[in-house]
């Protein structure tokens, strides 16, 4: 299977620097173009299935950048983003300046972080190996778009990087639209061959 990921265009609360999560955020007038310029970029490519997170945000992107789409797009609630619990809809800032040891971890420490009410990223990328396991059980041999969020998709890549968790947001940054493509020739051997829109060696 050859699995082509996508994160979402700008949301308006990307723009604000506030947490989102599984909280529900619009694309942004940016948002909208970004996923329309997606879709141009992807036109020539022939894929026989769309997942989508259930989010607004990403459903919002898949609308946009697969209008041409000749087949339905399907929406699955364990492609969302992490759950942050009582971090979401809050600033970052304001979460930096009251729990300063659990922001670090978060962004440079992921392996440790963990908030009551909220998602480990061990949690978040068991759930998203299990969605892409399910998906790779029905097409087998096919292209496939999922349509994500950024930590979700940087916690696949590193589980088929077999990177720690530690690992979890170094480069490349997961851009808004950014687009990275992992070929399964079984569940158990993924090699990430573009990495937000960069070819891997």
């Amino acid at each position: 299977m050859e699995l082509h990921l996508f994160r979402h265009g700008e949301t308006d609360w990307n723009a604000e620097r506030r947490v989102q999560g599984q909280s529900e955020s619009q694309l942004s007038p940016q948002g909208i173009e970004q996923a329309r310029a997606l879709g141009d970029r992807i036109r020539h490519l022939q894929y026989q299935k769309v997942y989508c997170s259930s989010s607004v945000r990403t459903r919002q992107t898949a609308e946009h950048a697969f209008a041409q789409a000749d087949f339905d797009i399907e929406y699955l609630d364990s492609l969302r983003e992490i759950f942050m619990g009582p971090w979401e809809g809050e600033l970052y800032d304001d979460i930096a300046a009251r729990e300063p040891d659990s922001f670090r971890h978060f962004w440079h420490e992921p392996h440790l972080f963990q908030v009551e009410g909220a998602e480990t990223f061990e949690q978040l990328q068991q759930r998203a190996m299990d969605a892409i396991a399910g998906i790779f059980r029905q097409h087998s041999g096919q292209r496939i778009a999922i349509v994500s969020h950024g930590a979700l998709i940087k916690s696949v890549l590193c589980h088929c990087q077999q990177q720690a968790l530690s690992e979890l947001w170094a480069a490349p940054k997961m851009h808004n639209c950014a687009h990275s493509i992992v070929q399964f020739e079984s569940l158990a051997e993924p090699r990430v061959i573009q990495y937000a829109d960069q070819a891997m060696p």
